[in-house]
């Protein structure tokens, strides 16, 4: 990959300059939803490899359709009724004076996917679908700073045997140029080996930023079957949502790519990954500001993966415990 000079200075998707992240939470819902809004317009794709999707204006996205910039991404929970979020977002982005300009009018871009969180615990006997009003509030909130672990989009979050989370990561290459990623985990598989103490992208951490205990130090770790336990009670409904974002001047067909690379850092987090009950998907944006070559793509696209998967760690590892919680978390089960 050449050499990692650095983590960024908050280990977040926002030392990626000119980005920021805002999000909503309701804790009586257990659901809520996280939005990454530019400066400017940025330049984005996507890759979905989870067997069970779902998004909004992804199609627009592919390297050959018209639009060249979005405003904003969004994560959000609720499955289905989450993707008014993006309605949200889209409404304050207007308000802002924000959006691809016709004629008159203006038409914010705001590409979503959400994870299935209808079976966690929360109260979800709504009168008025709620995820327009936390898409505003997420957006009202955006910052450079924000919160990991039971937050936005991973509150209500599960993983196949504890809470899942909100997790980011960040590096910055020798080059000069700045990659990070965002994750919601809330996946069928596993984030952690047989025993839920040791994570399976221990490998990649960096210092002690989900725990620093290292990788498991046993062989025959290839079982899948108690990662299942949970699947009833929830229903079956699952997904890890990923943003990963550069500072690299890249095309939006080198986003594509970008945003395929990076799906190799679910698989290094998640066993199994990418299941027929996920709806896994990777969006990548460039702000544009580092001209680079394409030898430095190929890097960005591995530090990517890498920064996918320790983000998937640090947002178990973060959770918080909460009234009516459905599965422990990380932190309960290994006492810390």
């Amino acid at each position: 990959m050449g050499r990692v000079v650095k983590v960024g200075a908050r280990n977040l998707l926002t030392d990626v300059p000119g980005l920021k992240v805002g999000q909503a939470s309701d804790p009586v819902l257990k659901s809520g939803c996280t939005v990454v809004v530019g400066d400017a317009p940025f330049v984005a794709s996507c890759h979905v490899m989870g067997g069970a999707p779902g998004t909004r204006e992804t199609d627009l996205l592919a390297p050959d359709k018209s639009v060249q910039a979005v405003d904003a991404i969004v994560l959000s929970g609720g499955s289905a009724f989450g993707l008014d979020a993006c309605s949200g977002v889209a409404a304050a982005l207007r308000e802002a004076g924000r959006g691809f300009a016709v004629g008159s009018a203006r038409v914010p871009v705001v590409p979503g996917a959400i994870l299935f969180d209808l079976l966690n615990g929360g109260d979800k006997g709504w009168g008025v679908n709620p995820y327009g009003a936390l898409g505003r509030a997420a957006f009202a909130a955006a910052s450079q700073d924000f919160a990991l672990g039971s937050v936005g989009a991973g509150t209500g979050a599960l993983a196949a045997r504890q809470k899942g989370g909100l997790g980011s990561a960040s590096f910055v290459l020798e080059q000069g140029v700045t990659v990070g990623a965002l994750v919601a985990a809330n996946p069928v598989g596993s984030v952690t080996t047989p025993g839920d103490r040791h994570f399976w992208a221990a490998p990649f951490e960096v210092g002690d930023e989900f725990g620093g205990l290292g990788p498991d130090p046993r062989g025959g770790l290839a079982e899948i079957g108690e990662s299942r336990k949970m699947l009833a009670a929830r229903g079956g409904g699952n997904t890890t949502l990923c943003i990963v974002a550069t500072d690299a001047r890249l095309t939006k067909a080198q986003c594509h790519r970008l945003s395929v690379a990076a799906h190799d850092g679910i698989a290094r987090a998640v066993v199994p990954a990418h299941t027929p009950h996920d709806g896994d998907i990777v969006f990548a944006l460039s702000t544009g500001g580092v001209e680079v070559d394409d030898s430095t793509v190929l890097r960005i696209g591995a530090a990517a993966a890498h920064c996918v998967a320790r983000s998937i760690a640090r947002a178990v590892f973060l959770a918080r415990p909460a009234e009516g919680d459905l599965l422990p978390t990380w932190r309960q089960e290994n006492g810390v």
